[in-house]
């Protein structure tokens, strides 16, 4: 079966289609351009949450053939030390961090409120090798539909999330539509800069981008041979 990539921007998407020889074969969609290369298609969705699930739903229902595996995909923010500069990290869960409702006790997730659902968890036995394929760590990774600029901010998301290990805007729009789907999902991210004050000159993007390209390259043959229906795969 095929695999959908979802990234947030076009130089996202092109990090990841280079490890595969080049941009490869453009497919026009309503709002967006899906590049096709080998047994992956990879799409630029926008950036957050919302443009992401709109993306990944409407990539996945137009498909002329069924997807075996949707993996969000990017750069990302990182709790460093844990995740330095440059590695990368696959989701264990994928975790909606901010959605909810605040109250005077502190915030509230979605679930507390009694509806909704804040975290997927990912395939474990796919983390593992993924992971062990790109040296990467695993681990939580958080949603977000406002960056974190703040070190008290920070603060408030590890300790509402203890292990997590980096922040993005996609994940969980693109697991949500996945799910939907009943497609498996995973998110792959490469670490851009730590989560915390906004310190652009200490960011690492091209460092970043790199490592993506390296990390499908070493993973595409897992990612590939992933099947829904093994039951290998379900522990």
């Amino acid at each position: 079966m095929r695999v959908l990539v979802v990234t947030a921007v076009p130089v996202e998407r092109d990090a990841v289609t280079r490890a595969f020889g080049g941009t490869g074969e453009a497919v026009a969609l309503p709002g967006g351009e899906l590049h096709r290369a080998g047994a992956f298609d990879v799409l630029a969705g926008g950036a957050g949450p919302a443009a992401a699930a709109a993306a990944t739903a409407f990539a996945l229902a137009s498909a002329d053939a069924p997807y075996g595996l949707v993996v969000s995909a990017g750069i990302g923010g990182a709790f460093t030390p844990l995740t330095p500069l440059g590695s990368l990290v696959v989701a264990s869960d994928i975790v909606a961090a901010d959605l909810g409702a605040d109250t005077p006790e502190g915030f509230l997730p979605v679930t507390a409120l009694g509806f909704g659902r804040d975290r997927f968890t990912t395939p474990p036995a796919l983390v593992r090798e993924v992971a062990a394929a790109a040296g990467a760590a695993s681990g939580p990774v958080l949603t977000v539909s406002t960056v974190t600029g703040t070190a008290e901010r920070a603060a408030d998301l590890l300790a509402a999330h203890p292990g997590a290990l980096a922040e993005a805007m996609e994940g969980f729009g693109v697991a949500e539509a996945a799910a939907r789907a009943e497609v498996p999902v995973l998110e792959l991210r490469a670490v851009s800069n730590a989560v915390g004050p906004r310190d652009r000159d200490a960011w690492r993007i091209g460092d970043a981008l790199a490592a993506l390209t390296d990390a499908f390259g070493k993973t595409a043959p897992v990612l590939e041979g992933w099947n829904r229906h093994d039951d290998r795969h379900r522990s």
